[in-house]
């Protein structure tokens, strides 16, 4: 046996992951068990999680992997001051004492957090060779093309390569400053969202706006070529040496950033739209050149702008590919997946069996709860609930309180890995109720009201409601595609011309609450291979209503982690006006519960900052 542990660490989104002999075994993000979002630290909850998960203590380790080379990102970070100076001393003065303590001694980070315990090899693949590992290992595979694209790794901010059966090369890369997730951020950062956070928010906030400022960006910021490779002017830009994103030039060019929790306007959401569009342009070149050069028909996609999910939807459907397969967890916490099944296959040379539908699990790679921990739980927090022997009796009993417009936590099976909630810890509503969107937003979620729903759909019924390929899986809430014309209703008279946010206020199909302003929608289709108690709901629900189509949000409000355990999804199910909490085979009513009324929910809102 040999067991790999994978880790991310120090930047953002801390993670670990684990696999024996190829198969991955486990896999968390910190955040989950630590409850700050994009947590940095070290792992120490996930990896203590995915030991457990096999039995194993540090010693037994064969191989620990750390996801990048810290020296070569260090060597780019003082080229980077030096090629600038004196204008990036302060954001030396605060980079480089961090550095000193403690980024230039991982070796000595990764034995601390191990309780040095762990006396065996130390193993450092490139950032983006971990991307890349994460994009085809697990990927259903033989032969591939890839392509990660994210802000920065050591150097390269973008590269592309091929996969084929054990190994994976890197032919060619996109090198820091110029870089499409910088670029992307650059806006998220100028519409007031968090960098490294709100980059969600600002795909989802540009189908409100038009993209006026497209050609300028291609004009002043960008020299983009053919090929998919550019050229970022960087006197629009602080990021390299500064504190900030953007320079004063961009701010003259574009208006001054707005203050986080103010009102957003047209300004925003066409800036918005606008480096969606081009950031769109940048991959589909980018997919259009990888597939010229390697005649490959498959591609594999991470890094975090594979999280774009508009962006890989135009990929699958105007691009060369016939098939494309995105890793779930395609940002930094990926990672550590990709930098462990880098060492099984490439460096120790060990075959590789493409698995199907892939080698992932459906990503759910993280703890699960069982009655047995549940049931004490409730009942020592004075809970009220009932146990459902059935399986059948269960889902039916929630599939009718979703059909009567009840919001319903539904906590399953192992939480998932990566930032999307597919089933496992999620909130879920009838997709068909015109008010749903609006009332989950605002009093459940507590986040902006121009943020989309994502929906579940059968797979094998997603033909009759999505205008996607036939066959078409989307099991990670990954790709974007048109809600299919023959759901869409036309607007008429005054709701055809409405603009910007009052645009929530129309109904745009038979699941409206789930149908963005462009009706689309970010589709997550559901199996029984991967997800059996989340497929057996859904097909009570279109039993009785005839609609296979539920909404699908994280189980969390905003600013907190997915919750990780019965005790968080507890607390989040009575501090927001959700209905009904599932936990395994407990079912909650949030009328039944004592004091329900009286929890507190400004000081439990108050633990997590706004994203």
């Amino acid at each position: 046996m040999t067991a790999i542990l994978g880790i991310s660490a120090f930047y953002h989104d801390s993670a670990a992951a684990l696999v024996i002999d190829g198969e991955i075994v486990a896999a968390a993000q910190e955040e989950r068990f630590t409850r700050r979002k994009h947590d940095a630290s070290f792992p120490r909850h996930a990896v203590d999680y995915c030991l457990q998960e096999a039995g194993l203590s540090p010693e037994q380790l064969d191989y620990v992997t750390f996801y990048e080379k810290p020296l070569l990102k260090f060597e780019r970070l003082l080229e980077t001051y030096v090629a600038s100076a004196p204008r990036g001393f302060r954001s030396f003065a605060q980079a480089i004492p961090v550095w000193l303590k403690q980024k230039l001694h991982i070796r000595r980070e990764l034995k601390a957090g191990l309780g040095h315990a762990y006396t065996r090899r130390f193993v450092y693949p490139e950032h983006h060779e971990s991307h890349a590992a994460s994009a085809f290992f697990p990927s259903p595979f033989d032969e591939a093309a890839i392509l990660t694209a994210d802000g920065v790794g050591e150097w390269a901010t973008t590269t592309w390569g091929t996969g084929r059966g054990n190994r994976i090369e890197l032919k060619q890369e996109l090198r820091f400053p110029h870089s499409p997730g910088m670029l992307y951020t650059a806006f998220t950062y100028t519409c007031g969202f968090r960098v490294n956070s709100g980059e969600y928010k600002l795909m989802g906030l540009a189908p409100y706006g038009e993209p006026k400022y497209a050609d300028v960006i291609r004009e002043k910021l960008i020299d983009l070529k053919p090929d998919g490779s550019f050229r970022l002017d960087q006197s629009y830009f602080n990021y390299s040496a500064g504190l900030t994103m953007t320079s004063q030039k961009f701010e003259r060019l574009f208006g001054p950033r707005r203050l986080p929790e103010t009102e957003l306007t047209q300004r925003e959401m066409d800036l918005a739209a606008s480096v969606q569009q081009v950031t769109e342009e940048i991959m589909l070149r980018m997919a259009r050149h990888v597939h010229k050069q390697t005649g490959l028909t498959r591609l594999c996609l991470a890094g975090g702008v594979a999280l774009n999910c508009v962006a890989n939807g135009r990929i699958l459907r105007e691009g060369p590919f016939e098939e494309l397969w995105i890793q779930p967890a395609a940002g930094d916490a990926g990672g550590a997946l990709g930098a462990a099944l880098f060492v099984w296959h490439q460096l120790l040379n060990n075959p590789r069996t493409p698995a199907r539908p892939d080698a992932m699990h459906g990503a759910l790679l993280g703890p699960r709860f069982g009655s047995s921990e549940i049931v004490p739980f409730l009942d020592e927090a004075g809970a009220v609930y009932t146990r459902y022997e059935s399986p059948d009796e269960l889902c039916d009993v929630v599939a009718r309180a979703i059909a009567d417009e009840n919001v319903v936590g539904w906590f399953q099976d192992r939480m998932e890995f990566g930032p999307r909630a597919l089933g496992s810890r999620s909130i879920l509503g009838d997709a068909r109720s015109e008010k749903m969107q609006s009332q989950m937003n605002l009093a459940i979620k507590f986040r902006e009201s121009f943020r989309p729903f994502a929906p579940i759909v059968l797979a094998d019924r997603v033909h009759e409601y999505f205008d996607v390929p036939a066959g078409l899986e989307s099991p990670y809430m990954l790709l974007v595609a048109g809600v299919h014309p023959d759901r869409l209703r036309s607007l008429e008279g005054d709701a055809a011309t409405l603009a910007g946010l009052d645009r929530l206020k129309v109904a745009r199909s038979e699941i409206p609450a789930i149908t963005h302003v462009d009706c689309s929608a970010r589709l997550q289709t559901v199996s029984a291979e991967r997800h059996p108690g989340l497929e057996r709901l859904l097909r009570r629900f279109a039993d009785l209503t005839g609609t296979p189509v539920l909404i699908n949000t994280s189980f969390n409000v905003r600013g907190e982690p997915i919750v990780c355990t019965p005790e968080d999804a507890l607390r989040c199910f009575l501090a927001t006006d959700m209905d009904v909490l599932v936990l395994e085979d407990c079912v909650l009513r949030k009328a039944d519960q004592p004091d329900a009324p009286k929890h507190e929910r400004t000081e439990y809102l108050q633990q997590f900052p706004l994203d």
